[in-house]
């Protein structure tokens, strides 16, 4: 079955260590992302060593990369060339940490549906993650659904990046549950190339990261979809504090939900 992750945090580390030796599960860590850290070199630094001094084995742990304002596929030069200095950071942050993968958004226009827009997203960002590939031999890249209206433009993109073994799609099942597309054709769109997912629980408006199981999300279907993929995806519950990744685990526990089932 797919491997588990949770987010930490440093005050509550103790906890989250005993949840990791208890499912095996790794860390995904999530303060990366922030622009606020990523210029402080001073906290960034200290968040690192704290992490990597209570944790020595991260070689299966990820992060959450930077996605605020980020375009990798932009063609103003100026914006690239910001976008592609915070995700480098990241990867650097990845490297120095020792991670498996660094997860990114695919932060395109949602209904910008022109031919010639939608084909230089997919070839820039083809082009560009290659070249993250080709710098960085020791991680992987997992590309996540952000306010996409719809799968395709994702599944186009891990199509051409189907020989990469190193690259794969995040999916998002709550972004994808308020998208206005159904979760079937996410799920099933998708499937061939999961490779990793979030996962929390909202009404179907709003994007709340609640407790799996307090929602409107189907997990029966969440559960098909897993079960039916190509590859075991890795699970991230990506909830706000311990108390919720708790209530989510009994909830997936006791309803035998991947990949507890």
């Amino acid at each position: 079955m797919g491997k588990l992750y949770c987010i930490p945090t440093i005050p509550e580390i103790d906890k989250f260590l005993r949840f990791s030796e208890k499912y095996n599960a790794g860390f995904e860590y999530n303060e990366f992302f922030m622009p606020n850290l990523l210029d402080d070199s001073f906290s960034l630094n200290k968040v690192i060593k704290e992490y990597m001094s209570v944790r020595s084995d991260r070689s299966e742990d990820t992060m959450h990369g930077a996605f605020l304002d980020i375009c990798v596929n932009s063609a103003d030069s100026k914006i690239f060339e910001v976008s592609d200095f915070r995700v480098r950071q990241c990867m650097d942050i990845a490297v120095k940490m020792g991670l498996k993968a660094v997860i990114f958004h695919t932060n395109y226009i949602v209904n910008f549906r022109l031919k010639s827009y939608i084909n230089s997203w997919i070839d820039r960002n083809e082009e560009y993650w290659r070249q993250i590939l080709y710098d960085y031999k020791d991680q992987c890249i997992y590309i996540e659904n952000m306010f996409d209206d719809k799968p395709y433009m994702l599944a186009e993109l891990a199509k051409r990046m189907a020989d990469e073994p190193r690259f794969g799609v995040c999916l998002d099942v709550a972004h994808a549950l308020i998208s206005g597309s159904p979760a079937k054709l996410w799920y099933d769109t998708l499937k061939p190339y999961l490779r990793h997912l979030h996962i929390n629980d909202n009404d179907g408006n709003e994007d709340l990261h609640n407790p799996v199981g307090t929602g409107v999300l189907d997990w029966k279907e969440f559960d098909r979809c897993c079960k039916e993929s190509v590859k075991e995806p890795s699970i991230l519950i990506e909830v706000r504090n311990f108390g919720n990744l708790k209530a989510s685990v009994e909830y997936m526990q006791e309803n035998k939900i991947y990949p507890f089932g």
